[in-house]
């Protein structure tokens, strides 16, 4: 069965689980995920497309106005996928939606009135990827990775960390990926910010750059550290000790466990290193996929994680951070976001070593 009839199969059984007639898809990375990457977004900004998907027991429609159609025929391909297109002109306020809903409940991506929230299940749905899109993960990893890198090693003491986030979003969009979250903090920012949004400020001599890249709607997170000298002291102590963190993270998570269970070790992890406190100051990541997480993960989370789930961890001490996104196999994880020109710190675990992206000294 191909990816788009298996995601058709996911649909109709959760509307048979829960009872209801239809299921309306608003949000950007839903619409991607039940189309194998087509677009709906033009406004980046918004989690919402130009465009919803309407799936029925009998019927896949496209809603949309005059605006969007040609486009999403034409170069999404949605027709030949086999979507029916309900068109609207731009400027009629027509409630396409309501003339298409079977009589009885239907459900919704997101808190819609009228509909049964099914928020929650749809993002279950779309962490659990097929063949496929663990292909394009792969190569969407290598992408974000090399743009990422060649970012960091143009970095120069005296840019604006607005220059700087400016080079990382030019290097994501000439490999075809969206930045959708770019960030960029500089020297003492680096302590004071878990989520710096880039600024005038110039760098001096440490620096850190986030990114969150999409592709065919998938998003892929990976985050890098230069600093300009000898890294002092403490700062080369609290590396080692994320580095830690991270690998601890990573390793546990295999499938068949509790995401829970794995939560607990990695706050264990930050406690054995000497900073017990740290993890409650950001969140710790999740399963990745057409969101930057599909959920958080929390000390309490239920969920079981399977193969072919996508993770973005993000553990982080005041003053550094790690995070690169994996892919959840039997085997060894696997780093889709793996640089092998970066240096790296190699940590000792049972079983073996793993290593972890090092702070780029540049001298």
């Amino acid at each position: 069965m191909d990816e788009f009839q298996t995601k058709q199969q996911r649909i109709l059984r959760l509307l048979q689980e829960r009872g209801l007639g239809a299921l309306h898809l608003r949000r950007a990375g839903s619409f991607a995920w039940a189309t194998c990457g087509a677009s709906s977004q033009v406004n980046q900004a918004s989690s919402f497309g130009e465009a919803s998907l309407l799936v029925t027991p009998q019927a896949r429609v496209v809603i949309c106005n005059n605006i969007e159609a040609p486009r999403l025929v034409d170069e999404e391909g949605l027709e030949a996928q086999g979507w029916e297109m309900r068109v609207t002109p731009w400027h009629e306020d027509r409630d396409a939606l309501r003339a298409l809903l079977p009589t009885g409940p239907f459900g919704a991506d997101e808190s819609e009135e009228g509909a049964v929230d099914l928020s929650v299940e749809v993002a279950h749905l779309r962490a659990e990827l097929t063949p496929p899109e663990e292909q394009r993960f792969r190569e969407l990893g290598k992408l974000c990775a090399q743009a990422i890198s060649a970012a960091a090693r143009g970095v120069r003491p005296g840019q604006s960390e607005l220059e700087i986030a400016a080079g990382l979003s030019r290097e994501c969009e000439n490999r075809g990926v969206q930045a959708t979250v770019n960030l960029v903090a500089s020297d003492e920012r680096v302590y004071r910010y878990r989520h710096p949004l880039p600024t005038a400020k110039t760098l001096e001599r440490y620096a850190m750059l986030v990114v969150c890249g999409r592709k065919a709607g998938l998003i892929c997170s990976v985050t890098r550290l230069v600093h300009f000298g000898k890294l002092p002291a403490e700062l080369a102590r609290r590396q080692e000790a994320i580095a830690r963190v991270d690998a601890q993270w990573i390793r546990a998570t295999r499938p068949g466990r509790a995401l829970g269970d794995v939560f607990r070790e990695g706050v264990a992890a930050y406690g054995e290193v000497g900073f017990p406190e740290e993890w409650r100051r950001h969140h710790q990541g999740g399963p990745a996929g057409y969101e930057p997480r599909e959920w958080l993960a929390r000390p309490d989370s239920p969920e079981i994680i399977r193969a072919g789930q996508a993770f973005a961890w993000n553990p982080s001490i005041e003053g550094i951070k790690m995070e690169d996104t994996q892919l959840v196999g039997q085997g060894e994880p696997e780093i889709l976001t793996t640089l092998t020109d970066w240096p790296t710190i190699q940590v000792a675990l049972d079983g073996g070593t793993l290593p972890r992206p090092a702070i780029l000294e540049i001298t």
